[in-house]
């Protein structure tokens, strides 16, 4: 199929055409026919299938039938929530491109920057919204978002957006937009509280999902390195030097300071990189994504909020310098790699105690990764997991130091 076999106005295709795309990937294929049909629609594929425009498209081919008759800018008729800020960045960029030669307009609001651009954003009129939870709330707290308008309504990366605790805020983003008329969400997993969410919100869906969720993409080469804890950083800078060389590659770690130690062992041995996580301020988050998707630099470093969802063009490796707990983070993380039918690489450093997380994640994607041989810094081949006792007090139980019962205060 072609996407001008599909019923889209000639404004729409051309701003298709321009970004290159010829053909619908099989997301779009379903959803866009359902969207335009006006049904609410709920989705399941996995990460890189091209999502976005699975509801995109449609959402600016209706509003381009009805712009300059009955839809006016300032009534808002639809907002896209998502969980986080690069992701609603993303998506209102992609929206820009596929409006490029419509009247349509488009904005995104999110937290950790200023909220006074926002607000003239607002002001100044949209038809499409794209929001992350909190700061929609703030704005219309103060009177500058008025929900009552919105026609469509689309929660975007569902599953991530419950598990990162906003289930309160969906829910009164629901409650506060009475009039809804069409309502979409897109989601990698469908687990039981997306689900139960789908029942609340939702009213005879269209269910579509395209392939099984835990399946990780077929284009992915997967490596596996059996290694000590203690030289998975060495193990990180020989194969950054080795094998990945002047190629791009995102490494995950699971911890913020985590982030920090690999990127300060990178550039102490002279390699580019930047680094993602949640307590850098929005610059620089920004601008550590922007330096990556542009070359400037080959290496980011990231904690799992990248994992979902950022569409960053021919990246060549994923390497999981600590392997997830929860299986389906790996798939995720993996996905970023592999995009849209190309080949990518994961390699994945596992330590004893890490063991048992490749076993789950080798059940949930239905085969076993390959571990590599040549490995400069094997694993022994019955290494046990590194067992870290609490050291006890020094005093004896029920007993305090001189220095703790002359501090202390009575009463009398």
């Amino acid at each position: 199929m072609l996407f001008e076999d599909l019923p889209l106005s000639k404004p729409i295709l051309q701003g298709i055409a321009e970004i290159g795309h010829l053909n619908p990937t099989p997301i779009q294929e379903k959803v866009i026919p359902e969207i335009l049909r006006r049904n609410d629609v709920i989705a399941c594929a996995q990460t890189g299938t091209g999502k976005t425009g699975a509801f995109a498209i449609p959402i600016l081919q209706l509003l381009n039938k009805k712009i300059g008759d009955s839809i006016d800018a300032k009534t808002l008729p639809v907002l896209i929530v998502s969980p986080t800020r690069e992701l609603a960045v993303q998506i209102s960029e992609n929206i820009k491109a596929y409006a490029k030669y419509t009247d349509i307009k488009s904005g995104v609001v999110f937290g950790g920057a200023s909220m006074q651009p926002q607000i003239n954003l607002l002001k100044s009129g949209l038809h499409i919204l794209v929001a992350t939870p909190g700061r929609l709330l703030d704005l219309r707290k103060q009177g500058i978002i008025n929900l009552d308008e919105i026609k469509i309504l689309v929660l975007d990366e569902a599953d991530l957006m419950l598990d990162m605790g906003f289930i309160d805020e969906v829910q009164k983003i629901i409650r506060l937009s009475p009039n809804l008329e069409q309502r979409l969400m897109f989601s990698a997993t469908i687990p039981a509280k997306v689900q139960d969410l789908a029942k609340t919100l939702l009213q005879n869906p269209e269910k579509i999902e395209l392939t099984p969720n835990s399946s990780a993409a077929p284009a992915i080469n997967q490596r596996l390195y059996l290694v000590p804890r203690p030289d998975k950083t060495e193990l990180l800078l020989y194969i950054i030097r080795n094998i990945v060389k002047d190629q791009s590659v995102l490494i995950f770690r699971r911890t913020k300071y985590g982030v920090e130690k690999a990127l300060e062992s990178l550039t102490k041995n002279g390699f580019n990189a930047e680094a993602l996580h949640g307590d850098k301020n929005q610059t620089d988050r920004t601008s550590a994504l922007n330096k990556f998707k542009s070359k400037e630099v080959n290496i980011l470093v990231a904690t799992d909020l990248a994992a979902r969802g950022l569409d960053i063009d021919s990246l060549d490796y994923v390497i999981n310098f600590d392997i997830p707990s929860m299986s389906e983070v790996y798939v995720h993380r993996i996905g970023r790699t592999g995009r849209a039918g190309i080949s990518g690489k994961a390699i994945s450093f596992c330590s004893a105690d890490e063991k048992e997380y490749i076993k789950f994640i080798e059940t949930l994607i239905g085969k076993k990764i390959p571990i590599e041989e040549d490995n400069p810094y094997p694993l022994e081949k019955n290494a046990a997991p590194v067992v870290h006792k609490k050291k006890g007090s020094k005093h004896k139980k029920g007993r305090k130091g001189e220095g703790s019962k002359a501090k202390k205060k009575r009463w009398y």
